[in-house]
């Protein structure tokens, strides 16, 4: 029985039964067609014999793994790959239909391929989620057909297996890669010029030309007989903050993923590019009340803790309660830190109901205010009207649009610290921008 379900037969079979039919139809009209039709069906049946003995004749026949990665990166393409073997005495062609995830709405991932015999071949492709949490894939199955093309084989690998979507740990181990090979600027992080110096001194050195006069060490100079300079180096151990809004303005969607994803997928750049430089990196997530709390710190598993913490978050659909986060705040962050708060704004107005909480913060720490470009409405900007319709279209688009510069100003005015930009160019501007604070010393 299970033989019987593993049989399917080819389109040319249909072919050749259309064909039969034809004939033995003519034979009523002219007898001499009969006997065509006799060898014809012979010959047809002596080849689905011989079919089968090809297809099921070799035990093995065919072999075929799945290699999927442990965990996936949410927003990246992942690479997935199918290894294959032949281990039939012909060359095979090969219809390879995996079972991937339903959250990727894809019913017609098919591959076609040829294979000679007793040999090998892997076929790649990607899948890019847009969602965190488990994915469960299916079987592996392998549809054979021999060069006689009547009949195919089914075989069925299964290989059912469930993996974990996690924030954007591809996009964190590249920026990782070229923060300590000093690459950072092929990505878009600009080289930021410090101004002055910390006051964490590290050493006393020959002056070389281009250093600093007023670094020069009057005393060591005299000592020595020559100039001698002190230099110093980065503060370190300043507290890095990620505030996490999780209310219904994260919800909006941009290229498959939500403003949630892209501040979740850009915290975890950002705290490990903050532990890199020696900083302790914590997070805080909320909406109407505070929902979870990592504190700073920069021991070995606080990446971990961190990438764990941010798996798990979803969107609350509530107003966000900025008040409670000063709260928060005001008794757990006893040192000055730095309060990088993901949200969003759409107009001046929603801005200023939180405007009071946000100076607050401001008075205890730094405080810097990501929200997003709207895409939609530059792209409305650039198009030329050409109805009524469109005019008042585009005529609230750049109120909107001048709004958001106006969101900006307004926060600068009271010393916040304020970055608009696009989703796609989150993780690039906010590394920008914490650089920039860090190398003058603001934190």
């Amino acid at each position: 029985m299970k033989t019987i379900k593993s049989i399917y037969l080819a389109p040319l079979v249909y072919y050749s039964l259309v064909i039969l039919i034809l004939l033995f139809i003519l034979a009523f009209v002219f007898p001499f067609v009969f006997n065509f039709a006799l060898l014809f069906t012979s010959i047809f049946g002596l080849l689905l014999v011989t079919d089968i003995f090809i297809l099921y004749g070799t035990p093995k026949g065919i072999f075929a793994r799945r290699a999927v990665p442990e965990r996936l990166s949410n927003g990246d393409t992942n690479a997935i790959s199918i290894y294959l073997e032949n281990h039939y005495a012909l060359g095979m062609s090969l219809e390879v239909i995996d079972e991937i995830p339903f959250q990727f709405q894809k019913r017609d991932l098919l591959f076609l391929t040829q294979l000679a015999s007793e040999t090998t071949q892997i076929i790649q492709y990607t899948l890019r989620p847009t969602k965190r949490g488990e994915y469960s894939f299916g079987a592996v199955n392998i549809f054979v057909k021999s060069p006689l093309g009547l009949l195919k084989k089914r075989y069925q690998f299964s290989q059912e297996k469930t993996v974990a979507v996690y924030p954007s740990f591809l996009q964190m181990r590249e920026y990782e890669l070229k923060a300590l090979s000093n690459r950072l600027t092929e990505t878009g992080i600009k080289k930021i010029r410090r101004i002055g110096h910390s006051q964490e001194f590290e050493q006393i050195r020959q002056y070389v030309q281009g250093d600093d006069i007023r670094t020069i060490n009057w005393q060591a100079t005299a000592r020595r007989s020559e100039l001698m300079v002190n230099t110093f180096q980065d503060e370190k151990s300043q507290n890095i903050y990620c505030l996490i809004d999780k209310g219904r303005v994260m919800k909006m969607p941009f290229e498959g993923l939500s403003l949630l994803d892209y501040a979740i997928n850009s915290t975890l750049v950002l705290a490990n590019i903050a532990l890199q430089k020696q900083d302790k990196a914590g997070v805080i997530t909320f909406s109407n009340k505070i929902d979870q709390t990592l504190l700073a710190d920069r021991k070995a598993g606080q990446l971990v803790k961190i990438l764990d913490l941010l798996y798990k978050q979803k969107t609350l659909y509530s107003e966000t309660d900025y008040e409670a986060v000063y709260i928060h705040t005001k008794k757990y962050l006893k040192q000055r830190s730095l309060l990088i708060c993901y949200t969003n704004f759409d107009t001046l107005s929603s801005m200023k109901r939180q405007l009071p909480f946000f100076r607050k913060l401001a008075k205890e720490h730094l405080v810097l205010v990501v929200f997003f470009e709207n895409t939609s409405l530059k792209t409305l900007l650039q198009t030329q009207p050409t109805t009524t319709e469109e005019i008042y279209q585009k005529t609230i688009a750049e109120k909107y649009f001048y709004e958001k510069q106006l969101i900006v100003k307004e926060l600068e005015k009271f010393g916040i610290q304020a970055l608009l930009t696009t989703p796609q160019n989150l993780s690039i501007n906010t590394i920008n921008k914490y650089l920039m604070l860090k190398a003058r010393g603001a934190i």
